[in-house]
């Protein structure tokens, strides 16, 4: 499903970067990183609608020739980005959604432990192990 998964801070340092086997772990960082500018554009105020309410999912946010884009946002501004195949066209908008909520309760978990320093790299078994069964689908 996932080529990519990354957990950006709030401060544009990542945290957390999945990328599948067999992948350009380089170029998958770098589309990320690029992500931050459109999901910076779609949150900032002058772009949002009077009546908009706070939605954390800001959908496709480009695409590529080889990948689709899609980011959340939390309330804290932890940005949340996942990168799939843009020749996938059997996931839909929904899926990715619950893919963003399972990954958003697994991160929340993983920063609840008492142990866990806000702004340090996330590294948990458990929340490796939420993040593995989410891109294997389960």
């Amino acid at each position: 499903m996932a080529v990519s998964i990354a957990v950006i801070g709030k401060d544009n340092a990542p945290l957390y970067m999945w990328v599948a086997p067999g992948r350009d772990e380089l170029n998958l960082q770098f589309l990320s990183h690029t992500a931050l500018d459109i999901i910076q554009e779609k949150v900032s105020p002058a772009n949002r609608a009077p009546t908009d309410s706070r939605e954390l999912y800001l959908g496709l946010l480009y695409a590529s020739e080889e990948y689709k884009i899609f980011g959340y946002m939390t309330n804290t501004k932890i940005k949340l980005v996942i990168i799939t195949d843009a020749s996938n066209t059997t996931l839909r908008d929904n899926e990715i959604r619950m893919m963003f909520r399972r990954l958003h309760n697994a991160y929340t978990s993983a920063v609840c432990n008492p142990f866990y320093s806000p702004g340090d790299p996330l590294i948990s078994k458990k929340f490796e192990a939420s993040v593995g069964a989410l891109v294997s689908g389960n």
